[in-house]
């Protein structure tokens, strides 16, 4: 496919080249304006069958590109040329006559970048459908001067990314175990939405172990079993309900110290790990929390989105998308978990700000 898709058609005498900040287009009588947007950070074709790659036997100068497309039919997906001669490549944008035909001819084009400003990347392990991957592949051989990076990915597919930038968004989670479950279910979030911009994710680790070499204790008392943990003094798990209150030092969040105080009527000497507070000071940039107060669905406020302690795919996805600014705050699901209730699911968040606020 691409601009081999049908022979060249002939450009009648009475239409003319003009080019538009840098943009070139066929006019016949009145001038028209550019309709191909200038490039941005992290744009990259979507999908990426919107880029066709072709040999071409021209030089890849503006003036040669254009003798070279204006007028000659190109498939009707494509948006982007990557032109190759050699060892060069140039990457431009088109706008075609018609988007309903097969094919139809080239009316607009725009060199985006000419070899000096364009890396050629093999990368046989990239998805260069996923902007993450993309991004990271194109960072990878960041060099001066260079704004387009085409790909050559898994599957033989190739994609550029203008100007790679990533959105750094901080994952608050217990450890152990390892890796941390919300962390590793982000990171499958960011490998399959392809509508997201480039992340990075950032471990804002709770570390358990460091924790109790920081506060030693005769005996510990940790939330559950999941995490495996092994420390330096006896454990116990508040999950089995120990028969006996002993002296202990609770490592746990809020939930844990409710649970306590019911099991146990007293409120036991405690190391808070609310992944939440470590989230709730201010920090302008971007943070994905969980809460053990949270039954079902997502919160959204400013730079911060919580999720259930047991958070989907699903959750953690729309609270992302969310942040990342994809999709708008009104999108956020608050689904609730069959028989539970939005009053105690409101009793739960009124208690929790009360507890943030002492």
């Amino acid at each position: 496919m691409g601009i081999g898709c049908l022979p060249a058609l002939p450009i009648d005498a009475a239409v003319v080249a003009m080019t538009v900040h840098g943009t070139v287009g066929l006019r016949s009588g009145e001038e028209t304006s550019t309709l191909i947007a200038d490039p941005v950070p992290n744009m990259m074709a979507r999908p990426y069958g919107c880029l066709s790659v072709q040999e071409v036997d021209v030089p890849l100068t503006e003036r040669s590109l254009t003798s070279l497309l204006l007028g000659r039919e190109v498939y009707w997906q494509t948006d982007y040329l990557a032109l190759r001669r050699g060892a060069e490549v140039a990457l431009v944008a088109v706008r075609k006559a018609s988007t309903n035909d097969l094919c139809s001819p080239v009316v607009e084009l725009r060199v985006l970048a000419e070899p000096r400003r364009v890396a050629w990347i093999a990368s046989p392990t990239t998805d260069v459908g996923n902007p993450t991957a993309l991004a990271l592949a194109a960072l990878r051989h960041a060099r001066p001067g260079v704004r387009a990076y085409l790909v050559h990915g898994r599957f033989e597919h190739v994609n550029f990314i203008w100007e790679p930038a990533l959105t750094r968004v901080h994952v608050s989670e217990v450890v152990p175990p390892e890796p941390p479950k919300l962390f590793a279910m982000t990171q499958e979030v960011v490998a399959f939405d392809e509508d997201l911009p480039p992340i990075e994710l950032v471990l804002d680790a709770v570390d358990l172990l460091h924790l109790a070499s920081e506060h030693p204790a005769e005996r510990y008392l940790l939330p559950c079993r999941g995490s495996g943990v092994q420390l330096h003094a006896p454990v116990e798990f508040l999950d089995t309900r120990p028969a006996v209150r002993r002296n202990w030092l609770l490592i746990g969040c809020e939930q844990s110290r409710r649970l306590h105080r019911h099991f146990y009527g007293d409120e036991p000497n405690r190391i808070d790990i609310c992944p939440r507070r470590r989230i709730d000071r201010g920090d302008p940039e971007l943070g994905l929390v969980k809460c053990c107060l949270r039954e079902r669905g997502i919160e959204v406020g400013g730079h911060t989105a919580v999720v259930p302690w047991g958070a989907n795919l699903d959750e953690i996805r729309s609270a992302v998308r969310i942040l990342t600014g994809i999709d708008p705050p009104a999108a956020k699901r608050t689904a609730r978990a069959r028989g539970t209730g939005d009053r105690s699911d409101r009793q739960r968040r009124q208690i929790h700000e009360e507890d943030v606020n002492r």
